[in-house]
């Protein structure tokens, strides 16, 4: 199939993103440039203009309205639901902006590789590349992360999650999971994967899906000419949403694994965010505590979790 009969459905998340959007529409037309294509927004109940902007900048956009902040996943799962028909889904952060002709480029290994996602390469504002190929979460590879730290433990594969190295993001490659600020989701994947786990409320979900995906024979693909620029988010100067990420990981490890090893990967997430507190990391002080609070680790994470309430 070409690139030109594809329709792509454009999926973005919305939560007081107004600053963030003009750049990010913008880049829809050139990154997009070929192909057919429809946006939907699913907007979280947002505080400031984003509905209203979203309305002036993309008038032929869907919006769905949340009604209060249920979360990534939720939104994701809203927005393709009524989409208009499509042959695959393209989630994108608001915080993203396209290249020109990335769209093309990520259908093109699509459908070349018959994989179930692809997933762009990944640059800051700066220009400095960003890794956003993962290797599956392991005991092991939490403690390589505690004791070299992401990069150094990440050009070893037994030891690092995080895939490090020019070699990897210099020609198609195949990962475990990636990165989910900017990812396209075969519709033939979608069907059989979806819905994305809303219980995750923000971070993990991706991994989750794309490791159900992986599971049932849909892999991840790197495009590497196909190239987005991530402003990033705030998760690693929140405590909050650091603590929050960090949990996750937990629960993601215990669903697919037995209580000893899930005690064995805590306890190395443990030592990994507390020798960074030590070090006074606000964030990592804020994860070891969560990782140590029994009610933490059980209770359903939301909009204003770790927060008073």
């Amino acid at each position: 199939m070409s690139s030109i009969e594809e329709t792509v459905a454009v999926v973005v998340v919305t939560y007081n993103s107004e600053r963030l959007l003009p750049d990010l529409i913008a880049s829809l037309g050139p990154g997009l440039e070929g192909m057919s294509w429809h946006l939907t927004v699913a907007d979280n109940a947002s505080g400031d203009g984003t509905v209203e902007t979203l309305r002036r900048l993309a008038p032929a956009a869907r919006i769905v309205q949340m009604g209060s902040n249920g979360g990534y996943s939720a939104g994701i799962n809203a927005a393709v639901a009524v989409a208009d028909p499509h042959t695959a889904v393209l989630v994108i952060n608001p915080d993203i902006r396209l290249a020109p002709g990335c769209g093309r480029k990520l259908v093109s290994v699509l459908r070349r590789c018959d994989a179930g996602i692809v997933v762009p390469r990944l640059e800051r504002g700066d220009g400095s590349a960003i890794p956003v190929l993962r290797r599956e979460p392991s005991v092991l590879r939490a403690l390589g992360d505690a004791l070299l730290g992401a990069r150094r433990a990440g050009r070893h594969p037994v030891l690092g999650e995080v895939v490090v190295g020019d070699r990897y993001y210099a020609e198609e490659s195949t990962a475990d999971w990636a990165a989910g600020s900017a990812m396209l989701v075969s519709a033939a994947c979608w069907q059989r994967i979806a819905p994305w786990d809303e219980s995750f409320f923000l971070y993990s979900e991706e991994t989750d899906f794309a490791l159900r995906a992986r599971d049932a024979g849909f892999a991840t693909r790197l495009a590497p000419d196909a190239l987005a620029v991530h402003l990033e988010g705030e998760s690693k100067v929140s405590p909050r949403l650091w603590a929050l990420l960090t949990v996750n990981r937990v629960r993601l490890y215990r669903r697919r694994h037995g209580i000893v090893a899930t005690l064995a990967y805590w306890a190395a997430l443990v030592l990994r965010e507390s020798s960074r507190a030590l070090r006074g990391n606000r964030p990592s002080r804020a994860a070891a505590a969560a990782l140590l609070s029994p009610r933490r680790l059980r209770e359903a994470p939301g909009p204003t979790w770790g927060l008073p309430a």
